[in-house]
Protein backbone atom coordinates (compact mmCIF):
# COMPACT_ATOMS: atom_id res chain seq x y z
CA UNK A 1 0.00 0.00 0.00
CA UNK A 2 1.41 3.21 -0.65
CA UNK A 3 1.18 6.32 1.43
CA UNK A 4 -2.39 7.35 0.09
CA UNK A 5 -3.82 4.27 0.34
CA UNK A 6 -4.06 2.99 -2.81
CA UNK A 7 -2.40 -0.15 -3.64
CA UNK A 8 0.75 0.07 -6.12
CA UNK A 9 0.24 -2.48 -9.03
CA UNK A 10 3.24 -3.09 -11.09
CA UNK A 11 4.18 -5.67 -13.69
CA UNK A 12 4.27 -9.27 -11.60
CA UNK A 13 7.14 -10.51 -9.95
CA UNK A 14 8.12 -14.03 -10.52
CA UNK A 15 5.96 -15.21 -7.30
CA UNK A 16 3.19 -13.62 -8.12
CA UNK A 17 3.04 -14.74 -11.66
CA UNK A 18 3.24 -17.93 -10.25
CA UNK A 19 0.68 -17.73 -7.39
CA UNK A 20 -1.55 -16.54 -10.18
CA UNK A 21 -0.69 -19.76 -12.56
CA UNK A 22 -1.35 -21.76 -9.59
CA UNK A 23 -5.09 -20.19 -8.55
CA UNK A 24 -5.54 -20.55 -12.67
CA UNK A 25 -6.06 -16.25 -12.39
CA UNK A 26 -5.28 -14.17 -16.35
CA UNK A 27 -2.79 -11.21 -15.34
CA UNK A 28 -3.93 -8.44 -14.63
CA UNK A 29 -1.92 -4.85 -14.12
CA UNK A 30 -2.11 -1.47 -14.41
CA UNK A 31 -0.20 0.69 -17.40
CA UNK A 32 0.06 4.81 -17.03
CA UNK A 33 -3.42 4.45 -14.79
CA UNK A 34 -4.98 2.65 -17.27
CA UNK A 35 -6.40 -0.77 -16.13
CA UNK A 36 -4.94 -3.10 -18.65
CA UNK A 37 -6.52 -6.74 -18.75
CA UNK A 38 -4.24 -9.83 -20.56
CA UNK A 39 -5.98 -13.11 -20.80
CA UNK A 40 -3.58 -15.27 -21.48
CA UNK A 41 -4.16 -19.31 -21.83
CA UNK A 42 -2.76 -21.33 -19.25
CA UNK A 43 -0.74 -23.14 -21.14
CA UNK A 44 0.93 -20.29 -23.56
CA UNK A 45 1.78 -19.08 -19.88
CA UNK A 46 3.70 -22.24 -18.81
CA UNK A 47 5.42 -22.53 -22.18
CA UNK A 48 6.60 -18.62 -21.12
CA UNK A 49 7.87 -19.69 -17.71
CA UNK A 50 9.75 -22.97 -19.44
CA UNK A 51 11.51 -20.02 -21.89
CA UNK A 52 12.56 -18.12 -18.87
CA UNK A 53 13.95 -20.64 -17.19
CA UNK A 54 16.07 -21.85 -20.31
CA UNK A 55 17.41 -18.09 -20.40
CA UNK A 56 17.71 -17.54 -16.85
CA UNK A 57 17.46 -20.50 -14.74
CA UNK A 58 19.77 -21.42 -12.49
CA UNK A 59 18.18 -24.65 -11.58
CA UNK A 60 20.01 -28.05 -12.35
CA UNK A 61 18.35 -30.58 -12.93
CA UNK A 62 19.63 -34.60 -13.91
CA UNK A 63 20.77 -34.84 -17.29
CA UNK A 64 18.43 -35.54 -19.59
CA UNK A 65 18.90 -39.30 -21.31
CA UNK A 66 16.47 -38.51 -24.48
CA UNK A 67 18.46 -37.49 -27.27
CA UNK A 68 16.15 -35.70 -28.55
CA UNK A 69 15.87 -32.60 -25.49
CA UNK A 70 17.56 -29.74 -26.61
CA UNK A 71 20.51 -28.07 -24.06
CA UNK A 72 19.70 -25.80 -21.21
CA UNK A 73 21.25 -22.57 -22.09
CA UNK A 74 24.62 -21.99 -21.29
CA UNK A 75 25.04 -20.04 -17.82
CA UNK A 76 25.79 -15.84 -17.93
CA UNK A 77 29.12 -15.99 -15.89
CA UNK A 78 31.76 -13.04 -15.06
CA UNK A 79 34.94 -14.47 -15.59
CA UNK A 80 37.76 -13.68 -13.61
CA UNK A 81 41.67 -13.88 -14.85
CA UNK A 82 43.98 -14.22 -17.60
CA UNK A 83 44.90 -16.76 -19.63
CA UNK A 84 43.53 -18.77 -17.02
CA UNK A 85 39.74 -17.70 -16.54
CA UNK A 86 37.24 -18.73 -13.27
CA UNK A 87 34.16 -18.10 -12.21
CA UNK A 88 31.24 -19.05 -9.44
CA UNK A 89 27.71 -19.83 -10.75
CA UNK A 90 25.43 -20.16 -7.79
CA UNK A 91 23.08 -22.71 -8.62
CA UNK A 92 19.90 -24.48 -7.20
CA UNK A 93 19.82 -28.42 -7.67
CA UNK A 94 17.60 -30.95 -8.02
CA UNK A 95 13.45 -30.65 -6.60
CA UNK A 96 14.50 -30.17 -3.57
CA UNK A 97 16.45 -26.81 -5.02
CA UNK A 98 19.57 -27.74 -2.74
CA UNK A 99 21.76 -24.37 -2.75
CA UNK A 100 25.89 -25.04 -4.22
CA UNK A 101 28.47 -22.47 -5.62
CA UNK A 102 30.00 -24.24 -8.92
CA UNK A 103 33.81 -22.94 -9.08
CA UNK A 104 34.71 -22.80 -12.74
CA UNK A 105 37.99 -22.43 -14.24
CA UNK A 106 38.61 -22.64 -18.08
CA UNK A 107 41.70 -22.19 -19.92
CA UNK A 108 43.28 -23.38 -23.31
CA UNK A 109 46.13 -26.31 -23.19
CA UNK A 110 47.39 -24.79 -26.27
CA UNK A 111 48.79 -21.87 -24.35
CA UNK A 112 49.27 -23.92 -21.07
CA UNK A 113 51.24 -26.93 -19.92
CA UNK A 114 48.82 -29.83 -18.20
CA UNK A 115 50.41 -32.35 -16.43
CA UNK A 116 50.47 -34.66 -13.41
CA UNK A 117 51.94 -33.78 -10.11
CA UNK A 118 52.99 -36.20 -7.09
CA UNK A 119 55.02 -36.05 -3.81
CA UNK A 120 57.61 -39.09 -2.87
CA UNK A 121 59.05 -40.18 0.04
CA UNK A 122 61.41 -42.76 0.09
CA UNK A 123 60.65 -43.93 -3.40
CA UNK A 124 56.94 -43.90 -2.35
CA UNK A 125 54.11 -41.57 -3.28
CA UNK A 126 53.13 -39.20 -0.43
CA UNK A 127 49.72 -37.63 0.66
CA UNK A 128 49.18 -34.73 -1.63
CA UNK A 129 46.84 -31.52 -0.68
CA UNK A 130 46.90 -27.57 -2.16
CA UNK A 131 49.84 -27.07 0.53
CA UNK A 132 51.91 -29.31 -1.88
CA UNK A 133 51.57 -27.48 -5.29
CA UNK A 134 54.17 -26.50 -7.08
CA UNK A 135 54.75 -22.87 -6.29
CA UNK A 136 54.03 -22.05 -10.30
CA UNK A 137 51.54 -24.23 -10.84
CA UNK A 138 48.20 -21.58 -12.46
CA UNK A 139 46.12 -24.44 -11.65
CA UNK A 140 46.57 -27.36 -8.81
CA UNK A 141 43.67 -30.07 -8.12
CA UNK A 142 43.41 -33.69 -7.02
CA UNK A 143 43.37 -36.28 -9.97
CA UNK A 144 41.05 -39.13 -10.26
CA UNK A 145 40.12 -41.90 -7.74
CA UNK A 146 42.31 -43.34 -4.98
CA UNK A 147 42.33 -46.49 -3.01
CA UNK A 148 44.29 -47.36 0.15
CA UNK A 149 47.85 -47.49 -1.11
CA UNK A 150 47.17 -45.35 -3.90
CA UNK A 151 45.67 -43.76 -6.99
CA UNK A 152 43.05 -46.39 -8.91
CA UNK A 153 43.24 -47.60 -12.53
CA UNK A 154 45.86 -46.08 -15.40
CA UNK A 155 48.11 -43.48 -14.75
CA UNK A 156 51.30 -42.09 -17.26
CA UNK A 157 53.26 -39.66 -16.25
CA UNK A 158 56.19 -38.01 -18.64
CA UNK A 159 55.38 -41.03 -21.39
CA UNK A 160 55.76 -43.40 -18.64
CA UNK A 161 52.97 -45.80 -17.55
CA UNK A 162 52.80 -45.99 -13.88
CA UNK A 163 49.76 -48.19 -13.72
CA UNK A 164 47.34 -50.26 -16.38
CA UNK A 165 44.00 -49.41 -16.73
CA UNK A 166 41.44 -50.57 -14.27
CA UNK A 167 38.21 -52.47 -15.50
CA UNK A 168 34.20 -50.42 -15.96
CA UNK A 169 32.60 -48.91 -18.79
CA UNK A 170 32.14 -45.55 -17.31
CA UNK A 171 36.10 -45.62 -15.69
CA UNK A 172 37.32 -43.41 -18.42
CA UNK A 173 40.37 -41.33 -18.92
CA UNK A 174 42.18 -37.85 -19.06
CA UNK A 175 44.57 -37.92 -21.81
CA UNK A 176 47.27 -35.18 -22.62
CA UNK A 177 49.01 -36.36 -25.84
CA UNK A 178 52.23 -35.69 -26.62
CA UNK A 179 51.14 -32.31 -28.43
CA UNK A 180 49.85 -31.26 -25.42
CA UNK A 181 46.31 -31.96 -26.48
CA UNK A 182 44.02 -32.36 -23.51
CA UNK A 183 40.88 -35.43 -24.28
CA UNK A 184 38.47 -37.14 -22.29
CA UNK A 185 38.54 -40.80 -23.92
CA UNK A 186 36.49 -43.70 -22.69
CA UNK A 187 37.66 -47.00 -21.59
CA UNK A 188 36.90 -48.52 -24.57
CA UNK A 189 39.53 -46.07 -25.86
CA UNK A 190 42.18 -46.42 -23.46
CA UNK A 191 43.81 -49.53 -25.08
CA UNK A 192 44.51 -48.27 -28.58
CA UNK A 193 45.88 -45.04 -26.41
CA UNK A 194 48.12 -47.18 -24.45
CA UNK A 195 49.44 -48.81 -27.95
CA UNK A 196 50.03 -45.56 -29.59
CA UNK A 197 52.95 -44.24 -27.91
CA UNK A 198 51.39 -40.66 -27.83
CA UNK A 199 50.20 -40.36 -24.39
CA UNK A 200 52.51 -37.80 -22.06
CA UNK A 201 50.15 -37.64 -18.86
CA UNK A 202 46.81 -40.09 -18.33
CA UNK A 203 44.85 -40.29 -15.04
CA UNK A 204 41.85 -42.79 -14.97
CA UNK A 205 38.65 -41.77 -13.35
CA UNK A 206 34.78 -42.39 -12.74
CA UNK A 207 32.08 -42.25 -14.38
CA UNK A 208 32.37 -40.98 -17.59
CA UNK A 209 29.79 -37.86 -17.39
CA UNK A 210 29.89 -37.17 -21.03
CA UNK A 211 30.89 -38.74 -24.46
CA UNK A 212 30.96 -38.36 -27.91
CA UNK A 213 29.11 -34.77 -28.74
CA UNK A 214 28.11 -34.14 -24.95
CA UNK A 215 25.75 -37.18 -24.79
CA UNK A 216 25.48 -38.90 -21.31
CA UNK A 217 26.77 -42.47 -21.63
CA UNK A 218 24.55 -45.04 -22.01
CA UNK A 219 25.48 -46.66 -18.82
CA UNK A 220 25.22 -44.00 -17.00
CA UNK A 221 21.09 -43.59 -17.87
CA UNK A 222 20.28 -47.42 -17.58
CA UNK A 223 17.96 -47.94 -15.23
CA UNK A 224 21.23 -50.69 -13.51
CA UNK A 225 23.29 -47.33 -13.68
CA UNK A 226 26.67 -48.35 -12.37
CA UNK A 227 27.03 -45.22 -10.39
CA UNK A 228 24.40 -44.06 -7.26
CA UNK A 229 22.38 -41.40 -9.04
CA UNK A 230 20.61 -40.05 -6.36
CA UNK A 231 23.56 -39.30 -3.85
CA UNK A 232 24.48 -36.06 -3.09
CA UNK A 233 28.16 -34.70 -2.15
CA UNK A 234 31.23 -32.51 -3.38
CA UNK A 235 32.27 -33.10 -6.91
CA UNK A 236 35.02 -32.30 -9.17
CA UNK A 237 34.89 -32.67 -12.67
CA UNK A 238 36.95 -32.28 -16.06
CA UNK A 239 35.41 -31.40 -19.58
CA UNK A 240 36.64 -30.73 -23.15
CA UNK A 241 34.76 -28.08 -25.08
CA UNK A 242 34.92 -28.45 -29.45
CA UNK A 243 37.37 -25.92 -29.13
CA UNK A 244 39.66 -28.04 -27.49
CA UNK A 245 39.53 -25.36 -24.09
CA UNK A 246 39.59 -27.23 -20.95
CA UNK A 247 36.79 -26.68 -18.25
CA UNK A 248 36.98 -27.57 -14.60
CA UNK A 249 34.08 -27.26 -12.05
CA UNK A 250 34.01 -27.68 -8.52
CA UNK A 251 30.68 -27.69 -6.16
CA UNK A 252 30.60 -25.72 -2.63
CA UNK A 253 27.76 -26.20 -0.51
CA UNK A 254 25.73 -22.67 -0.08
CA UNK A 255 23.22 -23.67 2.55
CA UNK A 256 24.90 -20.68 5.16
CA UNK A 257 24.12 -22.89 8.43
CA UNK A 258 26.58 -25.56 7.18
CA UNK A 259 30.73 -24.87 6.23
CA UNK A 260 30.84 -24.66 2.87
CA UNK A 261 32.93 -28.00 2.86
CA UNK A 262 30.35 -29.92 4.17
CA UNK A 263 29.73 -32.90 1.77
CA UNK A 264 26.36 -31.93 -0.33
CA UNK A 265 26.22 -31.17 -3.50
CA UNK A 266 24.89 -32.63 -7.28
CA UNK A 267 24.32 -35.90 -8.28
CA UNK A 268 26.39 -37.44 -10.32
CA UNK A 269 23.38 -37.22 -13.27
CA UNK A 270 23.23 -32.98 -12.21
CA UNK A 271 26.69 -33.22 -12.41
CA UNK A 272 26.38 -34.41 -15.80
CA UNK A 273 24.42 -31.39 -16.37
CA UNK A 274 26.77 -29.23 -15.36
CA UNK A 275 28.96 -29.79 -17.29
CA UNK A 276 27.41 -29.58 -20.59
CA UNK A 277 25.66 -26.45 -19.64
CA UNK A 278 29.14 -25.11 -19.23
CA UNK A 279 30.01 -26.07 -22.45
CA UNK A 280 31.50 -29.53 -22.30
CA UNK A 281 31.16 -32.23 -24.83
CA UNK A 282 33.02 -35.29 -22.82
CA UNK A 283 33.82 -35.08 -19.39
CA UNK A 284 34.66 -36.90 -16.10
CA UNK A 285 34.52 -36.82 -12.70
CA UNK A 286 37.65 -36.63 -10.59
CA UNK A 287 35.66 -36.90 -7.28
CA UNK A 288 32.85 -37.38 -5.58
CA UNK A 289 33.96 -36.47 -1.88
CA UNK A 290 35.86 -34.52 0.83
CA UNK A 291 39.28 -34.65 -0.73
CA UNK A 292 37.67 -32.33 -4.14
CA UNK A 293 40.48 -29.62 -4.22
CA UNK A 294 41.20 -26.54 -6.76
CA UNK A 295 43.78 -23.94 -6.78
CA UNK A 296 44.11 -21.36 -9.15
CA UNK A 297 46.69 -18.13 -9.38
CA UNK A 298 46.61 -15.58 -12.21
CA UNK A 299 50.12 -14.33 -13.67
CA UNK A 300 50.12 -11.33 -12.01
CA UNK A 301 51.77 -12.44 -8.28
CA UNK A 302 48.94 -12.09 -6.64
CA UNK A 303 47.74 -14.43 -3.99
CA UNK A 304 46.28 -17.84 -5.41
CA UNK A 305 42.53 -18.65 -4.94
CA UNK A 306 42.13 -21.89 -2.98
CA UNK A 307 39.71 -24.26 -2.23
CA UNK A 308 41.04 -26.71 -0.02
CA UNK A 309 39.61 -30.36 0.38
CA UNK A 310 39.31 -32.31 3.62
CA UNK A 311 41.66 -35.17 2.96
CA UNK A 312 45.33 -35.37 1.42
CA UNK A 313 45.01 -37.78 -2.04
CA UNK A 314 48.05 -39.34 -4.21
CA UNK A 315 47.87 -38.04 -7.46
CA UNK A 316 46.82 -34.47 -8.73
CA UNK A 317 47.16 -32.43 -11.99
CA UNK A 318 48.58 -29.09 -12.16
CA UNK A 319 48.72 -26.58 -14.87
CA UNK A 320 51.71 -24.78 -16.09
CA UNK A 321 52.56 -21.85 -17.92
CA UNK A 322 53.66 -23.69 -21.37
CA UNK A 323 57.62 -22.00 -21.06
Amino acid sequence: MTGSGRRRVGPPGPRATASRLRRGASLVRLTCGALLVTVTPLADLAAQARAQRVVTSSVIDAISCNETASPLAAPRLSWRGDDVQWSEWSVRLGARAVPARIIVVAFDPAQLRVALDLVQKDGALAPWNLDAAPERARIALNAGQFIDDGPWGWVVHRGREWQPPGEGTLAGALVVDTAGAVDIVPRSAIDAWRRSAAVREAVQSYPTLLEGDARPPAALCAATAQVDRTHRDTRLAIGVRRDGHVIIALSRYAGGALPDRTPIGPTTPEMAELMRRLGAVRALMLDGGLSAQLLVRGRTGAAPQRWPGLRDVPLALVVHDAR
